[in-house]
């Protein structure tokens, strides 16, 4: 179980540590509206994306892909990515070394 709260991080989009440690560090995102935007971004950590439910179309390193319910991908570190929900749902990200951010 966890103690960390869920965080409102953009507009239909929450944020909830679920596991951390210095060296790694599990969260899940929750897009609850279609249209909902994870904006582009970039940091130092490597991630992890596995899409449990819903759609999204993802932009990495300027490709576009679109990724559904059991897909899963790494995002090297310092690349610029983001997405957009097509259908609500739940991804859940892995991040090494932890993001220091989210605490």
């Amino acid at each position: 179980m966890t103690d960390f709260p869920v965080v409102d991080t953009d507009e239909g989009v929450t944020r909830q540590v679920l596991a951390d440690h210095p060296d790694l560090m599990v969260v899940a995102f929750t897009f609850n509206k279609e249209g909902a935007v994870g904006a582009l971004h970039h940091h130092p950590h490597i991630q992890s994306t596995f899409v449990q439910t819903g759609r999204f179309r993802f932009t990495v390193d300027g490709v576009e892909t679109e990724v559904g319910p059991g897909d899963s991908f790494v995002i090297p570190t310092n690349v610029t990515h983001g997405c957009i929900c097509l259908e609500p749902g739940r991804l859940v990200d892995c991040f090494t070394p932890r993001r220091d951010d989210f605490l």
